[in-house]
């Protein structure tokens, strides 16, 4: 039972793949699977989206098993909030070297194939992004602020874009964000937003220039409206709770 297909294409934006040389990715993990407190699914689906790959497909199974050799079937009620779910995915071989270690750490004891295809049509072809920067060990001194500008009621693909930014944000590394809800405001409309129409909402993002930078392409296709602003910040200290991942 097919449960999406979707274009990993925020906004409308065309991220087609070369004909030519390519792998196909097919990630398997349960249905319960979690990462970081959500489906392990949704996370590795939501990392392709805001990575740009041209597009990816999610299936869920009928029955299946696992390593455990654990039967699972939709008509095993005790059962049936593990069966197996699909990620299919095409994308040119040095995209998926770059995405495989965080899917393989996603989806825990899961599975991944790769399999060499080649993309004999696929629609204008169209350079790939780059890469953001990898992720940083350390962030301390010179850095920037993003203050990003939207209402509450603005939406990505039937989500709250704030959601969607956020999600975003954390698939590219960016070192953290704080959302902000605001009680009343008004914009470029004229139009005095109490509640009813919506109200202002403020994402302050703190990271070094080259990054947040770097992160602005993959940001503007998902703004239909809004303001974005940048300036200049001294980071003194950058801690987390995530025992030894980041000083």
């Amino acid at each position: 039972m097919r449960l999406q297909e979707l274009n990993s294409n925020p906004a409308g934006s065309a991220f087609m793949l070369p004909v030519g040389p390519a792998q196909r990715v097919t990630v398997f993990v349960g249905e319960s699977q979690q990462y970081h407190g959500r489906s392990a699914y949704m996370a590795v689906f939501d990392f392709l989206f805001h990575h740009r790959i041209a597009g990816a497909t999610l299936t869920r199974g009928i029955a299946g098993f696992g390593a455990q050799h654990r039967i699972h079937t939709a008509d095993m009620l005790a059962a049936s909030e593990n069966l197996p779910i699909k990620i299919e995915f095409v994308e040119q071989p040095e995209k998926v070297r770059e995405l495989l270690p965080k899917i393989r750490d996603m989806i825990g004891d899961g599975m991944i194939t790769v399999q060499p295809v080649e993309v004999y049509f696929a629609g204008p072809a169209a350079k790939p992004a780059e890469a953001p920067p990898a992720a940083h060990l350390a962030l301390r001194g010179p850095g920037k602020l993003m203050r990003i500008y939207i209402s509450d009621k603005d939406k990505l693909q039937g989500r709250p874009l704030y959601e969607a930014v956020v999600e975003s944000l954390r698939a590219h590394d960016i070192a953290g964000v704080t959302v902000y809800r605001g009680i009343a405001g008004y914009g470029t409309g004229e139009r005095l937003d109490k509640g009813q129409g919506g109200v202002p909402v403020m994402l302050s993002v703190v990271d070094t220039e080259e990054r947040i930078r770097a992160y602005l392409p993959y940001l503007e296709p998902m703004l239909a409206r809004g303001v974005v602003v940048l300036s200049d910040v001294e980071v003194l200290k950058y801690a987390h709770g995530d025992s030894g991942a980041r000083p």
